[in-house]
């Protein structure tokens, strides 16, 4: 079979299948319960009732997102190149952003409700710190990671710190920067999604998807709940799918993973 083709057949029987368990443990279960479980054309029927405050929802949402992923870049990255210039620096932060890490981002949001108030601003700073430790993380091993030899080659030319850094640490902790790109951009669709639901409000048509989220919980309308938790599946999609192509642009024309891939 023709790869390209089977790339196609093969998860859409594998989609046809999920369809079709999913109906068959509907139909089983006791009509009562059936509710719990609604099915595809349910969820569809719920997109076209409640379109436009999913779509009012959604742009909401991704602004949130896209501001806390953006600053999230921002701020890794410089703190990133100052923990890969000093040793002393990385030793004595790196502890507490592990910590950090390992804190539910969660708790923070009543404080950061009287902090900045309800709304985009705790929305943002919530996807912000949720994004934040994979981008350090995975930037700073990979400045830390450049070849040794490269290193030595650059200092015998006498290239001064600035043209190591930007001409050969930079460039090396690409891969790493996009691998932790690519898991921000997966967790910041989640991360808005958990703000609006903690820390959200609905003044001015403000509500995101966590905030529909609750309407549609409180008034028991799980048909939209569940097309609420697909218009975010798809979310996140599109924004690993932008990092994805980022990444390509950046990398296939010389990093080994994607000079295989061409081959």
């Amino acid at each position: 079979m023709n790869p390209r083709l089977k790339s196609i057949l093969l998860p859409a029987a594998a989609g046809a299948l999920f369809i079709a368990v999913w109906y068959a443990i509907r139909f089983a279960m006791a009509e009562e319960m059936q509710f719990l479980l609604p099915t595809p054309g349910e969820i569809l029927g719920a997109f076209r009732e409640n379109g436009d405050s999913l779509a009012r929802a959604t742009l909401n949402t991704t602004e949130g997102a896209l501001l806390g992923f953006a600053a999230a870049i921002l701020v890794s990255m410089g703190l990133a190149l100052a923990l890969s210039l000093s040793s002393l620096v990385r030793v004595s932060l790196y502890p507490y952003l592990m910590m950090l890490q390992m804190t539910p981002v969660i708790i923070f949001a009543p404080i950061l409700v009287l902090w900045v108030g309800a709304g985009l601003k705790s929305v943002v700073v919530i996807t912000f710190l949720i994004c934040f430790f994979p981008l350090v993380v995975n930037t700073t091993q990979g400045l830390i990671s450049t070849d040794r030899n490269l290193v030595e080659l650059f200092r015998m030319y006498r290239a001064n710190k600035a043209q190591e850094i930007f001409l050969l640490r930079v460039p090396s902790a690409l891969p790493y920067f996009f691998t932790g790109l690519r898991i921000a951009a997966t967790l910041a669709p989640i991360g808005a999604l958990v703000g609006d639901y903690t820390a959200g409000s609905s003044a001015g048509d403000g509500g995101g998807l966590g905030f529909q989220a609750i309407i549609y919980s409180s008034q028991a309308k799980y048909p939209a709940l569940f097309a609420t938790a697909a218009v975010t599946c798809v979310l996140g999609f599109i924004f690993v799918a932008i990092v994805l192509s980022l990444s390509w642009l950046a990398l296939h024309h010389w990093h080994d993973s994607y000079e295989r891939a061409d081959r």
